[in-house]
């Protein structure tokens, strides 16, 4: 066993694994106070569900040998039969299996709760854990032995995907608008403000984020050595690019300078170079989270002209980052290997993940949806999925006049029924 490069694993998989309470932070603070602990709940739940998903058999079904076609893994490693903790990655020398599948695990767990940004508001909690077990089993599991198992197809073709463009970001970003069509829009879509609650939440947790990601891109590495240290130094310099990127661009469209943009360009690079950054060099990783924070930022505003309600922009921010990121390693990387010919391998490896999870998704969300509804009822929403489903609220604004007034006042006086919240949006005309 190589302890250097164990104990960076290691390390990297907590980092990693911080990145989802980070996650709930970022995205619990942009949603309007009736709804923020419901938002961090999304992402915690998945730290269960997933956990104990991929012990059972999503390593075995990423990872194990192939059953053919490159598609799936086989179950000889079902409940990680046949591991040890001697068992090792790289023969006579190399790190445990078991420091490599708790590293795949953390990605596993981040990724389905990316997905939960874009349907804010509006869901029951119990459809979602349905929904996300669903979800990484037939999506994610299949996805991450295309791109990451040496007999994977997109891995034999020899697509470039260091550390999660397509199964991560593309992958929960085209999850995302598919369970979003299904869902529907929030009551009061285009019609209601909803700014952030809470700005400084978004920061933290956008911080946060760019903190546990260099243990989801240099860890990617597996090993304390130049490939982690190249691709830690262009997170860092793609990530502030990308940012200065939005900036400049919201500048522009907007006028202003804003705090979510800061937060929401920042995520925007570190989602580009995530399948990128261990092949470009340094001016590479500049260009791509420029291009990156600009072109993200342009595709956020499409959601109002489209209608479609991607509450935080996931579709915006990972999808659209997570394509540009797998494509311009094609052109831009380094050592001979970028051009025409792996650009469109590239961009094989995209567009094929798009396509099935696309569908997939649609399809397990319309399940979810036929068979126990996956929309909260109207009057819920609009009083506040955190009572609904927690019976719990953020803040306590009792202190403030003595008083129970808000989230108990709403939910008298919403006028109650089994209206779900598609119905009542179509009464509103939104």
């Amino acid at each position: 066993m190589n302890g250097a490069d164990t104990a960076f694993v290691l390390i990297s998989a907590a980092l990693v694994m911080l990145m989802t309470p980070g996650l709930a932070l970022f995205y619990g603070g942009m949603v309007r106070v009736k709804s923020a602990l419901n938002m961090l709940m999304m992402s915690f739940v998945s730290l269960g569900i997933v956990s104990v998903l991929w012990v059972l058999y999503g390593y075995s079904l990423a990872f194990g040998d192939d059953l053919g076609g490159g598609l799936l893994g086989n179950f000889d490693h079902i409940g990680l039969r046949g591991i040890t903790a001697e068992t090792l990655t790289g023969g006579t020398e190399g790190i445990p299996v078991f420091a490599f599948a708790l590293f795949q695990l953390a990605f596993a767990i981040i990724t389905p709760a990316l997905m939960s940004g874009a349907l804010a508001d509006r869901v029951k909690f119990s459809a979602w854990g349905l929904f996300i077990t669903l979800w990484v089993s037939l999506v994610y599991f299949p996805v991450a032995h295309w791109v990451w198992q040496s007999d994977g197809w997109l891995f034999k073709l020899g697509v470039i995907d260091f550390a999660g463009g397509t199964a991560v970001h593309i992958n929960a970003g085209i999850g995302a608008l598919a369970a979003v069509l299904v869902v529907g829009k929030r009551i009061g879509f285009r019609q209601e403000i909803m700014r952030p609650h809470s700005l400084p939440l978004v920061m933290l947790g956008a911080g946060l984020l760019w903190f546990g990601w260099f243990g989801f891109n240099a860890g990617s590495a597996l090993a304390a050595n130049g490939t982690a240290a190249t691709m830690a130094l262009n997170t860092q310099v793609a990530t502030g690019a990308a940012m200065l990127g939005w900036l400049a661009f919201e500048r522009i469209r907007r006028g202003s300078f804003t705090t979510v943009g800061a937060a929401s360009g920042a995520v925007a690079g570190l989602v580009a170079i995530t399948p990128s950054g261990a092949h470009v060099s340094v001016f590479g990783a500049i260009l791509i989270g420029v291009v990156a924070g600009v072109l993200c930022s342009w595709a956020v505003g499409l959601k109002y002209k489209l209608g479609i309600d991607d509450s935080l922009d996931v579709v915006g921010v990972h999808l659209v980052g997570g394509v540009v990121g797998t494509l311009l390693v094609g052109v831009l990387a380094t050592n001979g290997v970028g051009g025409f010919t792996q650009l469109g391998k590239q961009a094989i490896g995209a567009f094929s993940v798009m396509v099935f999870s696309f569908i997939v998704s649609w399809l397990l969300a319309k399940l979810v949806d036929i068979t126990i509804g996956f929309r909260a009822v109207a009057r819920d929403e609009t009083a506040g999925v955190d009572q609904a489903f927690h019976a719990e609220s953020a803040y306590d604004f009792t202190a403030l006049d003595g008083t129970a007034a808000g989230l108990g006042a709403a939910l008298a006086s919403t006028p109650h029924g089994n209206t779900d919240g598609r119905q009542q949006g179509r009464t509103l005309g939104v």
